[in-house]
């Protein structure tokens, strides 16, 4: 049994995966579409969507940004299928997002979550369960998600050899920072609003 684990581990490692992938980017088709699949089954295997990105920069340059964005919004949409899903039994949990979605706009609300460096799947299963609107959701993944794309791809264009430890430190402090800086900008105006039309309506 622990050989079986060990040999599925190795067959669906970043590493193997990608060494795979790398004769394929000389023809783009293929490449895109090898990695739509990737993208459409990253979310079972637990990987970070900002690998997608890099994957990308490692094998073309900056005008594949779109590329990349385009394949880290399809990768969104299976988790955000879920929380779709499990909405009906998510009781006060569900009631809160709507809540906070209610407050903050559909795309403000998706676009201000990616900002913050939480995991991507918590953020897109926590849309599914708010009830986000399918377009409202993709195009606040796109916004939230553009620097963490714009960076992987930079990284990814940056290294020699592609491995999960080279993941390690993927983005400066100082990026980290400024996007959670800008996702609670975003979130600050409509969140004060409310708190006031509360405190009015308490009074």
């Amino acid at each position: 049994m622990v050989a079986i684990t060990a040999l599925a581990a190795w067959l669906v490692s970043p590493e193997a995966l990608f060494e795979r992938l790398r004769w394929l980017a000389a023809d783009p088709v293929r490449f895109v579409a090898v990695l739509t699949l990737v993208a459409l089954v990253r979310p079972l295997l637990a990987w970070p969507t900002t690998l997608l990105a890099v994957v990308v920069g490692y094998t073309h340059d900056l005008t594949w940004v779109p590329i990349a964005l385009a394949l880290v919004a399809v990768s969104s949409v299976p988790p955000y299928l879920f929380g779709r899903h499990i909405r009906g039994g998510s009781g006060r949990f569900a009631a809160a997002g709507e809540r906070f979605v209610d407050t903050t706009g559909d795309v403000r609300s998706v676009a201000a979550s990616r900002l913050f460096p939480a995991p991507s799947d918590i953020v897109s299963v926590g849309a599914g369960i708010a009830d986000v609107r399918f377009r409202s959701y993709l195009l606040g993944t796109a916004l939230g998600e553009t620097p963490w794309v714009v960076g992987g791809v930079l990284v990814g264009g940056s290294l020699g050899a592609l491995t999960t430890d080279s993941l390690t430190g993927l983005f400066d402090i100082r990026l980290v920072a400024a996007a959670a800086v800008v996702g609670a900008l975003l979130l600050a105006g409509p969140l004060y609003r409310y708190a006031s039309e509360r405190n009015v309506k308490l009074r």
